[in-house]
């Protein structure tokens, strides 16, 4: 037994070394079929780099937003709606825990002996919950300094570090549209292009925003449901309770305003609707007045997107490495055809047909782990180069094992023909040739 092992051994030992200076006795050629598995490899981890990076970016851009965070948005200016709507929906959507009616503006800002434009969050007190964001110094305003329209303002955090070169600014004051706000607050980094751009915003109560603003009506309405299937279920419902408010479905249920009957379990909290809005240009141009969107739903949507843009991507590149299997597939059997004497002096000595598939096999092997080796070297450089051109890329260890076995694979699928082609020719045959 141990005899017999040996001898497998040797032979395989010995086909293994033939193989390798098969190799090297045309190292050009070899070093074109590896070439040709190199350009595949990295041409797969590059390009599944920048789709896997892609992927990351738009999902981590939608979380950065807030978990289970659903946004009500008039789409037209005659659907805004009035700031107490936001309350009225917290107590008729029991699935949202926090709401805030959201309002938006741009004024003149004045610090010091600067000038420029502050781009204003007009929130209420319930906003740091409902979009999970911290503050590294001070705090967020009050109910309080909602109802009084009190002049405080929460830094974004790139505004607070640009205004006092690192140090925390709380207790200092700005000017804003003319009027001196007193700085509370600065909110956690969330980082370039997160949280619709926070860090480079001023963030203050909405009802300030609103009397900057010389206005009454919001256009967006926040709110935070506490997990996934809530956020849901609230959808749902704030899509009838929206749609009764517009009259657009004059058969959704109305919530009871009589002192005996019970409330609808659909909307149990009570609301006195406003009038069906009049203007319906914007409906019969076929776009909605009001918009209802679970952040949760548009996560996994471009999570499924991009996941297919990467797949696309990979399947590109791997034509590359289909034209380097055929490479292999044509040394291979160029290769059979000038050592077609060789082989027959192998077969007259003893060589079975099995050691000379074994050696026509590894040196398909050997090239495509070699083109493999440096495809990847050259897939992460090539990843690396992207990044520094502003790409969003990731080096996927996942794209990488599948380069890697489908290089390897494709190498001793493309060798079984020239392996059997070379073990197949009769000695004599070959002697001759």
């Amino acid at each position: 037994m141990l005899k017999s092992v040996r001898s497998l051994w040797v032979r395989f030992w010995f086909s293994a070394q033939m193989a390798w200076h098969g190799i090297l006795s045309n190292p050009l050629r070899s070093a074109l079929t590896i070439l040709g598995v190199t350009i595949g490899v990295a041409s797969v981890i590059s390009l599944m780099g920048i789709g896997e990076g892609a992927r990351q970016a738009v999902v981590s851009q939608f979380k950065s937003l807030g978990a289970n965070v659903i946004v009500v948005k008039a789409e037209d200016p005659s659907a805004e709606f009035e700031p107490d709507f936001a309350g009225q929906l917290e107590e008729m959507v029991p699935q949202m825990q926090q709401v805030t009616p959201v309002a938006y503006g741009e004024v003149p800002v004045r610090w010091r002996r600067e000038r420029g434009l502050a781009q204003l969050v007009g929130v209420n007190n319930k906003f740091p919950e409902i979009r999970d964001h911290e503050l590294v110094s001070g705090h967020f305003f009050t109910s309080l300094h909602i109802e009084q329209r009190s002049p405080v303002v929460v830094l974004g955090y790139n505004v607070a570090s640009g205004l006092m070169g690192g140090r925390s600014p709380v207790g200092q004051t700005l000017t804003l549209d003319g009027r001196t706000f007193r700085i509370i607050g600065v909110l956690a980094p969330k980082g370039p292009n997160q949280a619709e751009g926070i860090d480079d915003k001023f963030v203050i109560p909405y009802t300030t925003a609103l009397q900057l603003a010389k206005k009454k009506t919001v256009a967006e309405i926040w709110g935070k449901a506490e997990s996934a299937l809530d956020a849901d279920l609230a959808t749902v419902q704030l899509g009838r309770i929206i749609s009764r408010e517009l009259g657009m479905d004059p058969k959704a249920p109305v919530p009871s305003t009589g002192g005996d009957e019970s409330p609808s379990p659909e909307m149990p909290g009570p609301i006195a609707p406003s009038p069906p809005k009049e203007d319906k240009k914007a409906l019969q141009s076929g776009k909605d007045l009001v918009t209802i969107t679970n952040l949760n739903q548009l996560v996994q949507e471009a999570d499924k997107a991009n996941r297919v843009m990467t797949l696309l991507l990979g399947g590109i590149a791997a034509v590359s490495l289909l034209v380097g299997g055929l490479g292999i597939m044509n040394i291979m059997l160029v290769a059979v055809t000038e050592r077609t004497k060789e082989i027959g002096v192998r077969r007259a000595l003893g060589a079975k047909q099995g050691d000379l598939i074994t050696q026509f096999m590894l040196e398909a092997l050997y090239l495509s782990a070699i083109g493999a080796i440096a495809g990847v070297a050259a897939g992460i450089w090539g990843t690396s180069l992207f990044a520094q051109y502003g790409f969003e890329t990731v080096v996927s260890i996942q794209a990488i094992q599948i380069a890697g076995s489908v290089a390897l694979a494709t190498g001793l699928l493309f060798g079984v023909y020239p392996a059997i082609s070379a073990s197949s020719v009769p000695p004599v045959e070959a002697l001759r040739r």
